[in-house]
């Protein structure tokens, strides 16, 4: 396991319910979208270390679909899902994110990749929902942890 040395910013708009995320990796563009993309890849770091994930599928391209389970040695299984309406190739995904015991609580999320020069990216991705409410549950369901491990495991898988 490696230090992570790029911060990983979290921060909510105050005039639309969204949460905004930005970070630093040390390797190209290319690298970080295909860790974005790939199945085999996307298990290896999404989410906390402590949770085990298993895709049901998914198919990155523009009218795509995917769903997947992250599950704890609780047994506890969370299964989330979406719809890809955009993927450019080494620029930008925009999908829908729905974690399934809230059907009706759909982001909508953009993830851009900004080639930095020197073998760096920056990511920014956004989710908006559709209410302030929903979205200061998404930010207390413990999000923020899992986003900053999982990035930490990124850099580890991009090393």
């Amino acid at each position: 396991m490696t230090v992570a040395t790029n911060e990983t910013t979290i921060t909510v708009d105050s005039k639309v319910p969204l949460v905004r995320i930005v970070r630093e990796f040390d390797a190209p563009r290319e690298k970080v979208f295909r860790a974005h993309t790939d199945p085999e890849l996307v298990k290896q770091w999404l989410g906390p270390r402590r949770l085990k994930m298993e895709i049901d599928h998914y198919d990155v391209r523009t009218g795509g679909s995917y769903r997947y389970v992250h599950s704890g040695d609780d047994g506890v299984e969370h299964w989330f899902h979406g719809s890809f309406h955009e993927v450019r190739p080494n620029e930008v995904i925009v999908q829908t994110f729905t974690y399934e015991p809230y059907p009706d609580q759909v982001a909508l999320e953009r993830c851009e990749l900004e080639d930095l020069g020197g073998g760096r990216t920056r990511l920014t991705a956004t989710s908006l929902v559709d209410s302030f409410e929903a979205r200061d549950g998404f930010v207390a369901s413990g999000m923020e942890y899992g986003v900053r491990e999982g990035y930490e495991r990124l850099d580890e898988l991009l090393a």
